[in-house]
């Protein structure tokens, strides 16, 4: 009783009526991992100085991880508070769910729901009704670079006006792009900088990979990437700060999982999921603390959202409410997290499960049969391919290869010593208890939860039933990715007889100036609001520049701006723009002319 009264008085600011509820920011990064951030251990000096300063205002959680280390999951397992295998996105492909999430729930209790980033992936299907705005999209209906830092604040700032007018407290999801590929680059100084940049000789070589001029030069371009992300967390905070409503808005800070390098992305590894999750809630969290007793995951984010603002749950949930511990109260129940992978963006499937604590990692990988490769995107890295390169002449790096293109069954990492996960301890006889308690923890944890991997797990000595269940897995999202593309609508099958747009060209331009498009849009009523993609093309070849997307409805016009390069192929360009969600099936497609330039 006496707990439960403190509880009130701690939340009685926020639970005195709904209209007086605070107002929720969750900003996420995409593909860091934790100790990029100085205030997660960085090795690197100034990668993430607004960053820290959120942590030092904060609590922050030392032991937090996702629950899957790709994007489109790791999201929807956030917003869902359900397991891949519960919510049923498990790849990268659109799902009607039949439960609610998080923007739901806030939107049905007077909440006005924003997003920016990551739209198409932080929700089952898109566009998706749980959203009232879309503040990817600037006001004159062009769409904001992924890379713009200031584009950010003025998102944030969009979502809190439009919250004002609707007399609602506001929960803006905002998505920094960063320091997701492609990384930063050197021309990017002009149009998309980052405040500090880093150099290859500076930057410091995790654990799971190997010093390499090569990897060096890509861990560069991944630091200032990771320092242009801390640069739009400052753009979102300032804007915050600026709506005066930062005394009355919780800020959650995390990445959706670790950097887009081999060892880290798409897998479970510890760096794979570790996230810096960092919490801000004004009047209940202490400035500067760290919580080191909990583990927690991304499946007990939407819960412990609902539970601080006193909203109960239209559905049950996988996750559990960590809120206690954000109170500086012991729970004994977050002790370990379970981590699932199904499936990569290209629908190739290699299932693995988790249970990870504070000491220890367990992983099995029922697709690892010495043959099966790992499909993953970091295999188009710098690293990766440095790595194959090397591994012909150097032992202990082809050890490495062959873990991570052929895996192994089962992992045992002690994680407190080698967080790494370089020494797989599974045969060690010191570390035999640890491995039966957390395989007894697995099993549970699959069974409670109704993982399909379940029956393959609980034969796990028998590798053929792994093997078995991964191909019949495979053959299932083959059919299925299948089936999408013939689905798909053939080209041009629902183009339009009338001319929907028509293009309005300069008859000459600069190199290195500004060139205005003017598009002319006649867009019946009966197709509503529509895209439309505009793309500038270089030379004879018509080699693309730069795609900007608007939207249109009704008849108007739209003037669009391109800036030039200060080089141009045979001195011309073009414009092409379509009408539509995607080329394939555009409405409406119209070119220009070439235009020439001047010399």
């Amino acid at each position: 009783m006496k707990n439960h009264l403190l509880l009130l008085l701690l939340l009685l600011p926020f639970a005195l009526a709904k209209e007086n509820r605070p107002n929720i920011l969750v900003i996420t990064v995409d593909d860091m991992s934790a100790d990029s951030l100085g205030c997660f251990g960085s090795k690197l000096k100034d990668t993430s100085p607004r960053t820290d300063q959120l942590a030092r205002e904060s609590l922050r959680f030392q032991h937090a991880h996702v629950c899957v280390a790709n994007c489109y999951p790791s999201r929807n397992v956030m917003f869902s508070g359900l397991y891949p295998h519960n919510n049923g996105v498990e790849g990268f492909y659109p799902i009607k769910n039949k439960y609610p999430i998080l923007c739901d729930i806030l939107q049905s209790n007077g909440y006005y729901t924003g997003i920016r980033g990551k739209v198409t992936h932080s929700t089952p299907y898109h566009p998706y009704p749980g959203w009232d705005h879309d503040l990817t999209i600037a006001p004159d209906s062009s769409k904001y670079h992924i890379k713009d830092v200031p584009s950010y604040g003025t998102s944030t700032t969009t979502g809190i006006t439009n919250a004002k007018k609707a007399n609602k407290p506001f929960f803006l999801n905002i998505n920094i792009s960063d320091p997701h590929k492609p990384f930063w680059k050197p021309e990017d100084q002009t149009k998309y900088p980052a405040s500090k940049t880093f150099k290859a000789d500076e930057v410091p070589i995790p654990g799971f990979l190997f010093d390499h001029p090569k990897v060096r030069e890509e861990l560069a371009l991944y630091y200032s990437s990771v320092r242009r992300a801390d640069d739009a967390v400052g753009a979102i905070l300032d804007a915050l700060n600026k709506s005066g409503e930062a005394n009355n808005t919780i800020v959650i800070f995390l990445s959706d999982h670790g950097m887009p390098l081999p060892f880290a992305k798409t897998a479970l590894w510890h760096h794979s999921t570790h996230t810096p999750l960092i919490i801000k809630i004004p009047g209940i969290t202490k400035p500067d603390t760290i919580d080191s007793d909990h583990v927690v995951s991304a499946v007990d984010l939407t819960p412990t959202i609902l539970d601080l603002l006193k909203i109960t749950p239209p559905t049950k949930f996988d996750g559990h409410s960590f809120l206690p511990a954000i109170l500086g109260k012991k729970q004994t129940d977050f002790s370990a997290v379970f981590k699932v992978y199904n499936e990569n963006s290209g629908a190739g499937r290699n299932p693995m499960r988790a249970i990870q604590t504070k000491d220890y990692l367990y992983l099995w990988n029922p697709w690892s049969n010495g043959e099966r490769k790992f499909k993953t995107a970091t295999t188009g890295t710098a690293s990766y391919r440095t790595m194959k390169e090397l591994a012909t002449s150097d032992p202990a790096i082809a050890k490495r290869l062959e873990l991570f293109d052929h895996g192994t069954t089962h992992e045992l990492y002690h994680i407190k010593s080698d967080p790494d996960c370089l020494n797989n301890v599974i045969r060690s006889a010191k570390h035999a208890d640890a491995l039966s308690s957390l395989q007894s923890q697995l099993l549970t944890k699959m069974s409670d939860t109704g993982d399909h991997a379940l029956e393959a797990f609980q034969k796990r000595n028998d590798p053929k039933i792994g093997h078995f269940y991964t191909d019949k897995k495979q053959e299932e999202a083959t059919a299925r990715r299948a089936s999408r593309q013939k689905n798909k609508q053939p080209k041009n099958k629902n183009k339009s007889n009338q001319k929907l747009i028509s293009l309005v060209a300069p008859k000459t331009a600069t190199p290195g100036k500004e060139i205005t498009l003017t598009i002319n849009h006649t867009i019946p009523k009966k197709m509503g609001v529509q895209k439309v993609h505009i793309t500038l093309k270089d030379g004879t070849k018509a080699k693309r520049l730069e795609r900007k997307v608007i939207t249109a409805t009704g008849k108007g016009t739209q003037n669009i701006t391109f800036t030039l390069p200060a080089e141009i192929a045979n001195h011309q360009i073009s414009f092409s723009a379509f009408v539509g969600s995607d080329y394939p099936n555009n409405l409406h497609h119209v070119t220009s002319k070439p235009i020439p330039t001047k010399k």
